[in-house]
């Protein structure tokens, strides 16, 4: 019934920007916490930026501050990722997820078990 699908991807040079959207059914992305998510080859899956219901905060992880703004559009029921300023280390497959409980705040420091809803993901290849 919950269905994410992540799109966007692609190949880009460094210094250039993406922009992931994450198109979601079977539930409304303002009652929930939502976050993406990243994991590179050979490497563990890591938190990348997180937004509330009602969008109301934002977080995101070290590496992401300046460069990646998460946002809603509530009209089409979507999450944003823009990507900017792109560095072969952002090389990954980037996942949107969501908690499963609505009204539910989003974790301080997210871990992939805090979420319950994940898409099939979409690829970021920065080369040099």
């Amino acid at each position: 019934q919950v269905q994410l699908v992540e799109s966007g991807g692609g190949s880009v040079q460094a210094g250039g920007s993406l922009r992931l959207s994450c198109a979601v059914s079977g539930m409304i992305i303002g009652t929930r916490c939502m976050a993406w998510f990243r994991q590179g080859i050979g490497k563990e899956r890591e938190w990348v930026a997180r937004i509330s219901h009602s969008s109301d905060t934002l977080a995101y992880a070290d590496f992401a501050k300046g460069r990646f703004t998460i946002s809603y559009d509530f009209a089409k029921n979507t999450v944003y990722l823009q990507m900017n300023s792109l560095k072969p280390e952002d090389s990954a497959m980037y996942y949107c997820a969501a908690r499963s409980r609505n009204g539910a705040a989003c974790p301080v420091f997210p871990l992939e078990p805090d979420f319950s809803y994940w898409g099939q993901g979409t690829q970021v290849t920065v080369s040099s």
